[in-house]
């Protein structure tokens, strides 16, 4: 790989939040986490977790896999 991966807080706001409209309120909501928590990812503050990979997976019908080889891809560059 040539280019820095892009952090997974991006790819959740740009692919699923916008497309869909979801507010990161309504997304913390309805991941049961703070918005701070929720927000810090978006930022590409913070990381997903193996827990937050879960909730993601359950709320946008992808596998949690998905989520951490985002994750795994970008720690690891």
């Amino acid at each position: 790989m040539k280019r820095q991966p892009t952090h997974t807080g991006a790819i959740l706001k740009k692919d699923y939040l916008l497309p869909l409209g979801i507010t990161v309120t309504d997304m913390a909501s309805k991941l049961r986490v703070s918005r701070k928590t929720l927000s810090k990812i978006l930022n590409e503050n913070g990381a997903i977790t193996p827990e937050m990979a879960l909730r993601l997976s359950r709320a946008f019908s992808t596998t949690p896999d998905l989520w951490l080889n985002l994750q795994s891809n970008f720690d690891l560059w």
